[in-house]
């Protein structure tokens, strides 16, 4: 443990700056997931109609995946003070303007699934949950402006326990608040939190804040009022082994989209629908175990590593549990994939901060959002129909229900559990494939090169850790260059 880093130091004026942000940033996020969720149930309830609460899942989805490049930009041009106001001021406005369609139109119009004002309400309240992403987005381009390098890994920790808060909060009081108010509370409550946000975010002073690309490259200025797409790619593609990690984990999302087809049929196979509600909200809570372990043991000075070891740990579960029908594998699996994610996801999020030069690090966390967050919905679309119209007719009565159903068992749940035993094979075999290939020993060595600039520049003293310098040439470019030529010895 010779590399664990110090605790976070919350009585630094950056690093409480950063405390301040990470709840302001919990608090609206929890109201705008639970729009999200209480309006799939509010609609469902209304109109009994199922294509109408995957419509809106598809509105998010597909509205995250193409604003995630714009609002990257918006981080990296403007003051992320100024741009988590804006978020919240724009959510304001979208939920202002749902609020009054909801008053003004007859409770009757929301009963049908083909009603122009129900869609009309539906597309603003998603319009004021997609516009508090930039916020997303912002969060962790100031855990690299506000937190030394040696505590990143930790501080990413604590966002991910903010995170499995946020879900757990969510998935309680949407429902109360249908059940007790209907969207009218729901509304009420966000556009509260979201006003008491705005509020409490004026008095937070964030030091060094500035516009990371105002003095860029002509590149940057250029794109400025636009979404500088190719210049985001030209990054991503510069620095050694950064694209096959983004793709890696959009593939990871990929396979993942078989959770989304899955997992609540499955589990529901296997206890009642209460139970399962129950369980979901045990497990969520598992997420801020696993975050504040992060934040309490670090990720060490190989998070490369530690993240696709942890995806090992996650698909070797994802393989094992649905071999035998049973609750309490079921649940072992998802208690430790619950308590790994937020490891992965501090691992990923503390590369990028160390290799991605600071003033394009919005747009290169929007892209990552946009490219992993198109993945999941693709396969979800894809697993339910090939399990329903393949792969349970092939475990119910045939071939696969003759030649392996004496052990595996026959019948709809196990055509289910067959897929996502595949699910977590494939995603082994990947993992453990790019454990072994160049583009992990090359981004290990941009990360380690560009750590080592750090330390050499003082950078872990904390209190001097100010806005990276902006460099005419990104610097962990240059820096792996050197460490890959002969005798070059990946060390992350």
């Amino acid at each position: 443990m010779a590399d664990r880093a110090p605790a976070l130091d919350l009585s630094s004026a950056r690093e409480r700056a950063f405390a301040h942000l990470l709840v302001n940033n919990l608090l609206v996020s929890v109201v705008n997931y639970t729009v999200w969720f209480a309006v799939t149930f509010w609609i469902f309830l209304e109109t009994g109609s199922v294509f109408a609460t995957g419509m809106i899942a598809g509105i998010f989805l597909v509205a995250t995946a193409a604003t995630g490049i714009w609002f990257g930009s918006l981080v990296d041009h403007h003051r992320k003070h100024a741009v988590m106001q804006g978020s919240a001021v724009a959510s304001i406005a979208f939920y202002s303007g749902a609020l009054a369609v909801y008053l003004l139109t007859p409770e009757r119009s929301f009963q049908t699934a083909a009603s122009l004002p129900l869609w009309i309400f539906v597309v603003l309240l998603m319009a004021g949950v997609i516009a508090g992403n930039p916020r997303m987005i912002a969060l962790p381009t100031l855990v690299t402006l506000l937190v030394p390098e040696d505590r990143r890994d930790r501080a990413n920790g604590l966002v991910g326990s903010a995170t499995g808060l946020s879900m757990l909060v969510t998935s309680v009081i949407s429902g109360l608040l249908i059940a007790f108010g209907g969207m009218a509370a729901v509304l009420a409550l966000t556009l509260t939190v979201l006003v008491l946000s705005v509020l409490h975010l004026t008095g937070v002073r964030i030091p060094g804040d500035g516009a990371a690309s105002a003095s860029g490259s002509g590149d940057d200025a250029g794109a400025a009022s636009g979404v500088d797409l190719r210049g985001t790619i030209r990054l991503v593609r510069g620095v050694p082994g950064l694209l096959p990690l983004i793709l890696f984990s959009c593939f990871n999302n990929f396979l993942g989209g078989a959770f989304m087809a899955l997992m609540d049929p499955y589990g529901l196979s296997l206890m009642s629908v209460q139970a399962w509600g129950l369980l979901w909200g045990a497990l969520s809570a598992l997420l801020i175990v696993g975050g504040l372990l992060v934040a309490r043991v670090g990720l060490g000075s190989r998070p490369i590593r530690v993240l696709l070891l942890v995806n090992v740990l996650m698909w070797t579960g994802t393989m094992l549990f649905p071999l035998v029908s049973s609750v309490l594998t079921l649940t072992v699996a998802m208690a430790l994939f619950m308590v790994a994610m937020p490891f992965a996801e501090a691992a990923e999020q503390t590369v990028l901060q160390r290799v991605v030069p600071y003033e394009r690090q919005g747009r290169v966390f929007g892209f990552a959002q946009s490219v992993e967050q198109a993945a999941s919905p693709l396969t979800a679309f894809l697993i339910a129909p090939l399990t329903e119209f393949v792969v349970i007719p092939f475990m119910t009565d045939g071939a696969g229900a003759r030649s392996i159903g004496g052990w595996f068992g026959t019948g709809p749940v196990r055509g289910m559990a067959l897929v996502l035993t595949v699910t977590g094979l494939v995603g082994v075999l990947v993992v453990l494939a790019a454990l072994v290939s160049p583009a992990y020993r090359r981004l290990s060595a941009a990360y380690a090169a560009a750590r080592d600039d750090a330390v050499a520049a003082g950078e872990p003293d904390g209190e001097t850790a100010a806005v990276p310098p902006l460099p005419a040439a990104p610097a962990p470019v240059v820096a792996a260059a050197a460490a890959l030529r002969p005798g070059g010895d990946p060390s992350a």
